[in-house]
């Protein structure tokens, strides 16, 4: 498989080195503007660029047959229009706030824990994320995530950085030198705590999952997540 990478820097990288190990070729490594002569002939294209390009890199391949996979936080206000893009161009599109196969399980563990926990008042649920200082959002969409999760299968209404309602999740956030991410959720009672954690020892994790999310993609039309991929649905 051809694949293009937009963005080019640890994590391009790192999704560069484990698509020539599963025998894929790297046919543009684009860490600016680039034009459709850039990406021409690429199978797929896998963003890890930056919130402030990521919409555009997204347009460009949508609009000129390109299936994309999108792991760039922090753009996600447009993210209803890279879908109409995506179905008005017939295209594939995946987007996911962590590729990793161990966290699209903990995104599952996630959402069956607060379903047995809705009930129990007893219980205070809070999420922490420590990341590297590189990261440039806060909290991280990963954490954002495991929010959504909590609230589909919950009474709470919303998320909130440090300052939380009484209705809403309260997620804190941690920025540590070389810390890779990690991710608890825990349920805090009177008598005891309940605590479930992901912890990433690399990148490398969050790179093979994009890849084999790409390998997935060729041939498919629609808007997809990692339940797909992984048929966790």
């Amino acid at each position: 498989m051809k694949i293009a990478l937009l963005g080019y820097g640890k994590m391009g990288k790192m999704i560069e080195q484990t698509a020539i190990s599963r025998n894929h070729m790297i046919v543009a490594r684009i860490d600016d503007e680039f034009s459709l002569e850039d990406i021409k002939g690429a199978d797929a294209a896998i963003d890890f660029s930056v919130p402030s390009a990521a919409f555009k890199n997204i347009t460009t391949c949508l609009e000129n047959g390109i299936p994309v996979i999108s792991g760039t936080t922090g753009w996600l206000d447009r993210y209803n229009e890279a879908v109409a893009l995506c179905n008005q161009h017939k295209g594939g599109f995946i987007y996911a706030s962590n590729f990793s196969l161990g966290v699209n399980i903990f995104f599952q563990l996630n959402e069956y824990l607060a379903k047995m926990m809705a009930r129990l008042d007893e219980y205070k649920v809070s999420i922490e994320e420590t990341h590297h200082t590189q990261k440039l959002d806060a909290p991280s969409g990963t954490a954002i995530t495991l929010a959504e999760g909590i609230i589909k299968n919950s009474s709470k209404t919303g998320w909130q950085l440090d300052n939380a309602g009484e209705n809403e999740v309260p997620v804190t956030a941690k920025r540590i030198e070389n810390v890779p991410g990690t991710h608890s959720i825990r349920y805090s009672g009177k008598v005891d705590d309940i605590e479930i954690t992901h912890t990433a020892h690399n990148r490398e994790g969050f790179a093979l999952g994009a890849v084999i999310a790409a390998e997935w993609i060729v041939g498919k039309t629609g808007v997809f997540n990692m339940k797909d991929v992984l048929n966790l649905s």
